[in-house]
């Protein structure tokens, strides 16, 4: 059911990749989304040491017999990451997919991951991007419209036009994400060009997702108005749910307060603080309007193998008419 080339290229039974998400992609989570049939993205930037990440990988292949794969940050960094030392343990430990998002990828690095047989995707806000990576060899290209949760980039395009425009503008296969939590987002997406998705918030409600209960209540009251744009002022735009914490960087950025005032509230240390012990107002945390599509809290693989059967009922509908 809906086998595309990115089905084929990755090795999985649905066109959908779980987006990566930092302080919540670890191997548990990372295994469970592949074994639901999706591919799963491991968040490289989690572990702070190669041999924590080494470890993290292994644990996520005892998990899974599944692909998965790990998301290689190339945006600024207030921890700086050495992205060479996660390539030797991806080329170690036979990693077989690898996502990068923010700058370009470096092309010796796409050289060192094609020579050890490692399918390589990289994550895009603009049409011009796209043909960018590939012209820098990638495997494949995410197109992230600014309707989603997590770095959004500073161009506001959507993903109703920017994943029909990118279609027409790259030969290799096209992921479309932002805004994308039901059947009905996977069929539009694959009606207007791309050969699959790429979902993040719609996976923060599920049973298997390592977040505090609480914060699952909170999101799932949650509407599509309750998102807001932060960090603009720092060139690094974020949507991210609409609490206290977020309303606070805004404010804060329409004062032109100090940069490291407005990253003390954006740190990792508070957003752990909300995801692991459940305090809502405590930290920032990417979402996507798609949140207003979303009510309730299910195990993992029901959402997957839901989204894909809706997307094939409505196919069929129509398709009938």
């Amino acid at each position: 059911m809906f086998k595309t080339r990115i089905t084929k290229l990755f090795g999985i039974e649905y066109p959908i990749v779980g987006g990566c998400m930092m302080h919540i992609s670890g191997p548990e989570f990372v295994a469970a989304i592949s074994n639901a049939g999706a591919l799963g993205m491991m968040a490289s930037a989690m572990f702070d040491t190669q041999e924590k990440f080494r470890q993290a990988v292994r644990r996520a292949k005892a998990l899974t017999d599944k692909p998965f794969g790990v998301n290689l940050s190339l945006f600024p960094a207030l921890r700086p990451i050495d992205n060479d030392l996660y390539v030797e343990v991806i080329l170690e430990e036979g990693v077989p997919v690898v996502e990068t998002s923010g700058h370009r990828p470096p092309e010796d690095m796409l050289a060192r991951l094609k020579a050890g047989r490692v399918k390589t995707m990289h994550k895009c806000v603009s049409v011009r991007h796209a043909v960018s990576a590939q012209r820098a060899g990638v495997d494949a290209v995410t197109v992230f419209g600014t309707e989603g949760g997590g770095h959004i980039g500073e161009l506001g395009l959507t993903t109703m036009v920017l994943v029909p425009r990118a279609a027409d503008a790259v030969e290799i296969p096209l992921l479309a994400a932002g805004g994308i939590a039901d059947g009905r987002g996977l069929l539009a997406a694959l009606v207007l060009g791309a050969e699959g998705v790429t979902i993040g918030t719609r996976l923060l409600l599920t049973e298997e997702c390592p977040i505090h209960e609480n914060l699952k209540q909170a999101l799932a009251a949650a509407t599509e108005p309750d998102t807001l744009l932060v960090l603009g002022s720092l060139h690094n735009t974020l949507r991210a749910w609409k609490n206290p914490a977020a309303l606070k960087v805004a404010k804060l950025e329409a004062n032109q307060a100090d940069l490291w005032e407005i990253l003390n509230i954006v740190a990792g240390t508070e957003t752990r603080r909300m995801l692991e012990e459940g305090d809502v107002d405590a930290g920032v945390i990417p979402c996507s309007q798609g949140i207003g599509l979303v009510r309730e809290i299910k195990p993992l693989a029901e959402v997957i193998s839901g989204m894909v059967r809706e997307a094939a009922a409505i196919a069929a509908r129509l398709g009938g008419k």
